[in-house]
């Protein structure tokens, strides 16, 4: 795969200005649908959606939109794209708990996220006469358990959690979370660890044999204190700013997404990625509209636009995720296709397991724990 290939971090660097300069095209957009004459749509919704017809405002992890990417659609459409990029699901729920969900018309939670925005009245039903493309995904996506029928999202790319380490640097490569605490004295401040409570959480849980999504207190609490014992081992707790850090060969280990590890390793090949024996979270990020979406006629167009084959092909070809759109997967390079990372084997698959909403109550849990690692 090309050297010339964007990361996330030249991404990061360029966004600012690539994604201000958009012009906006002359034609109008074609690619919404039209408005179910059911469904019970807020008056001022709709006001708003006559309106800002020609923005579109999304928010969004980094590295799932690029100039390239932003541009083809506004040719499409005529509406400018303005992307905000979030670093954790708390946060952003956090920011449209507060308000923000009035600003953005898409945004792309992962999994146990929606069900947890459903509960919060944020989302928009889906209409899908106003959908093209949902026949295109792998059946497994067209059913998922936090989202049944895809009501209210649609899956927009999966991977796995696992390690990404430096292989000329280890003399032992890791094959399980355990190994954190059995090298910890020789990974001692080049490791960091995801700012995500439920993924850092979760590998303390999987490494003492417990589910990724337990909701048993002592379990809780004895994952809490082994991840206190690694604590002293590590650098941070981040989940984007390791890739220069890694790269520099100040880290020689991070916990991370996959098509991250595949991002990096384009640039060292010494960069190895590996899903830990005992398990790891299998991960889905989705599309939604918020409930109060200022654009959803340019919602239903942004959405359309991505599960066109041939678009997603060709961003996963520049920015490397593994897609659930089986016509964008077989128009993919053999390599992209066959390689391991992105798409993993079933023997790894197994062995994953998916993050599940919680209750209430138990949000909580995980939220005074994580507060207290992050603290001590």
């Amino acid at each position: 795969m090309s050297s010339a290939t964007p990361t996330r971090r030249q991404f990061l660097q360029q966004s600012a200005a690539a994604l201000s300069g958009l012009a906006l095209s002359s034609c109008g957009w074609t690619l919404g649908g039209q408005p179910s004459p059911d469904l019970d749509e807020d008056a001022s919704n709709v006001a708003l959606d006559s309106t800002a017809s020609n923005e579109l405002f999304i928010y969004t992890w980094a590295d799932y939109t690029d100039a390239d990417l932003l541009q083809s659609f506004t040719e499409q459409t005529g509406i400018r794209v303005i992307v905000d990029i979030y670093d954790s699901n708390e946060a952003m729920l956090a920011k449209m708990q507060a308000g923000g969900g009035s600003s953005y018309s898409i945004i792309y939670p992962s999994d146990y996220m929606v069900g947890r925005m459903v509960e919060l009245q944020l989302l928009r039903p889906m209409e899908r006469s106003r959908l093209e493309g949902l026949d295109n995904l792998f059946e497994k996506f067209q059913n998922p358990e936090y989202d049944r029928g895809n009501r209210y999202s649609v899956p927009f790319t999966w991977g796995t959690t696992g390690l990404i380490y430096n292989s000329a640097k280890l003399s032992t490569p890791p094959d399980d979370w355990e190994y954190l605490w059995t090298h910890q004295s020789d990974l001692s401040r080049r490791l960091t660890l995801m700012n995500d409570v439920r993924e850092v959480m979760g590998a303390g849980l999987r490494s003492l044999g417990y589910s990724y999504n337990s909701t048993d207190p002592a379990q809780l609490r004895a994952a809490y204190e082994h991840l206190v014992n690694l604590k002293p081992a590590l650098a941070n707790f981040t989940t984007d700013g390791w890739r220069d850090l890694i790269l520099a060969g100040d880290l020689e280990m991070a916990m991370g997404f996959s098509f991250d590890a595949l991002s990096v390793s384009d640039e060292n090949p010494d960069l190895e990625y590996v899903v830990p024996m005992s398990g790891s979270s299998l991960w889905t990020d989705t599309m939604v509209i918020p409930r109060n979406a200022p654009n959803v006629q340019g919602a239903y167009a942004w959405i359309n636009f991505m599960f066109q084959p041939q678009v997603t092909a060709d961003l996963i070809e520049r920015l490397y995720f593994a897609t659930p759109n089986r016509a964008a997967y077989n128009l993919l390079s053999q390599e992209l296709r066959e390689n391991p990372t992105l798409f993993p084997p079933e023997s790894v698959l197994e062995r994953c397991q998916g993050i599940l909403p919680l209750s209430t109550e138990m949000e909580k849990a995980y939220a005074r724990y994580w507060i207290r690692l992050k603290s001590v």
